[in-house]
């Protein structure tokens, strides 16, 4: 039986809908009014009724109330109408005046009964944290008696010194179980024995996540002040996804979400028991490869070193993570970097093998997103070395075996090499029946030396943009200059991506990307751009962020 609807499945939705809208509306009432906020101290209280064997737990660490400015488009106020419709719950009555500065939402098992033959049930388990018992007592008892005057059964236990009550399940209406415990929490669950472990694991501390060791390394990488938590057991994640991991070398990760001036640092920390090997050595400032990638780039990645890049951790933290979420990480390259994904099909060249290999210095790929184009034009720059010398002269070797033409050319007195194919078009003749032929240049990529980088790019106009566009690159752009500050220093690089230019593009490569922002429309709708990087210099975890560039800050 299905028991993951009704009165805890609006919850569960309105507390995942409540981070959305934190993302979205936080920022802005922090820049009005940061005396009204209290910083958080970045731990969940109620790790102590989660199972350290729980896949995931999420934590909101502030009061809905508390987001106040998102009043002014009335988000907040239809999140909570319709969270508590069905129920005949009044919010502002019922709810608003005991409710704390904590809604934790739980996984804590992936199947209730453990029976395979009836599929799996898992459990969850929905933590409230109140300021005023008594009245939290109330709430549950008004909840409960409304759900029997609809129809349902209700049960009432003690159990361990506190009252249990859930009812049975009704056609329209799965089983709800309830408590409040102590003088700090309500719980509800979607089955009576998610509740009994939650107690249970209190009063036996070695069984709550907060005596996992993965969870303590995890939770002291947490900033102080942090909007919301999310933590994973990975390893139980892949076996909730009925996947085998190839590769398993982080054990835990944690994320937290911390207010900026600019706009919000989404930070995650991965945990491992193994030695941390970087890719690269860390880099103080933003390499001088960006100077040559234009303001106009909706995307843009930097940093030193690709040639290690296949087997640093940085790489089996991707392969491990695609593989936990979608089974393989193949689609989702291909997707998300399709227009290099083409150049390499196209070319018959393998990234890792044929440029990767002699990168050794500072880099910089972009992609620039036209509106009129479905396929974005690109950017490659590399830092100059022998290295660089003997991988250029392998990719016009490639280029002409695959019958393409290294052709001189010149822009702005600059000289070019171009790859260049011939092809023959056709037209109708003027003078007599019959059609005519003309042979036309097509460019499929060029490379110059600038300074001491040595830079590709797709076609001419891009090229030229480059030569004749003076401070206008990436680097001089003050959203780009806002985005990489939030981030710390040294780190291995950045991936910035400019959300207005390059919405569209994603939305055609990712179609699911246009529900998630239809579910998340108050952040889509302020987020300018997002900017990754991974830094930390524990040797046992890989740390990274990505900071929301948000409209407005």
């Amino acid at each position: 039986m299905n028991r993951q609807r009704s009165f805890i499945g609006f919850i569960v939705a309105g507390a995942i809908a409540l981070l959305v809208i934190a993302i979205a509306g936080f920022y802005w009432f922090f820049a009005k009014s940061p005396a009204n906020f209290i910083a958080s101290t970045g731990q969940p209280s109620a790790a102590i009724f989660v199972s350290k064997l729980s896949p995931v737990m999420v934590s909101l660490l502030a009061n809905p109330d508390r987001l106040q400015a998102l009043e002014r488009e009335e988000e907040l106020s239809k999140l909570k109408t319709s969270l508590f419709a069905k129920s005949g719950i009044d919010y502002k009555q019922d709810i608003q005046p005991w409710l704390g500065d904590e809604i934790t939402l739980a996984i804590t098992t992936l199947d209730i009964d453990r029976d395979r033959e009836n599929g799996q049930q898992p459990g969850y388990l929905l933590a409230l944290a109140t300021k005023q018992a008594e009245k939290s007592r109330e709430f549950v008892e008004l909840l409960f008696s409304k759900r029997a005057l609809a129809g349902a059964n209700l049960a009432v236990e003690q159990y361990k010194g506190v009252k249990l009550i859930s009812d049975n399940s009704q056609p329209e209406q799965d089983l709800l179980a309830g408590a409040v415990v102590g003088e700090g929490f309500v719980l509800f669950a979607n089955d009576p024995k998610v509740l009994r472990d939650a107690i249970n694991n209190v009063q036996a501390p070695d069984l709550n996540l907060t005596s996992s060791s993965e969870y303590q390394k995890a939770t002291k990488e947490v900033p102080k002040g942090s909007l919301a938590v999310a933590f994973l057991n990975l390893p139980i994640v892949a076996k909730w996804q009925g996947l085998e991991l190839p590769e398993q070398l982080y054990n835990s990760q944690i994320i937290s979400l911390v207010l900026n001036p600019k706009g919000l640092l989404a930070e995650s920390t991965f945990v491992t028991s193994s030695e941390i090997v970087p890719p690269s050595p860390p880099l103080s400032k933003p390499v001088g490869a960006l100077q040559y990638i234009p303001a106009s780039a909706g995307l843009a990645i930097s940093g030193s070193n690709l040639s290690n890049l296949g087997n640093s951790d940085l790489a089996k933290l991707w392969r491990q993570a695609t593989a936990t979420i979608y089974g393989s990480g193949e689609d989702v390259v291909s997707r998300l970097a399709k227009p290099l994904a083409d150049v390499q099909k196209r070319w018959g060249i393998n990234f890792p093998e044929d440029i990767f290999s002699w990168v050794q210095g500072e880099y910089a790929i972009a992609l620039l997103v036209q509106k009129e184009q479905t396929t974005p034009d690109w950017i490659f720059v590399v830092e100059k070395s022998e290295n660089v010398e003997q991988g250029v002269a392998r990719l016009d070797a490639i280029a002409s075996s695959n019958g393409l033409s290294i052709s001189p050319l010149t822009i702005d007195k600059q000289k070019i090499s171009a790859w260049t194919e011939l092809t023959t078009a056709t037209k109708k003749s003027d003078v007599k029946e019959g059609a005519s032929f003309s042979i036309e240049t097509k460019v499929q990529g060029l490379h110059t030396t600038l300074g001491n980088y040595e830079i590709f790019t797709s076609d001419l106009e891009t090229m030229n943009e480059i030569l004749t566009a003076k401070d206008n690159s990436i680097i001089d752009n003050s959203n780009f200059q806002d985005s990489i500050a939030a981030i710390p220093r040294p780190n291995q690089g950045y991936i910035y991506l400019d959300w207005t230019k390059s919405q569209n593009l994603l939305e055609r490569q990712v179609p699911i990307l246009k529900l998630v922002e239809v579910l998340g429309k108050p952040f889509f709708n302020n987020l300018r751009s997002l900017t990754v990087s991974s830094y930390g210099t524990d040797t046992r975890s890989l740390k990274g962020g990505v900071f929301f560039k948000l409209h407005n800050s």
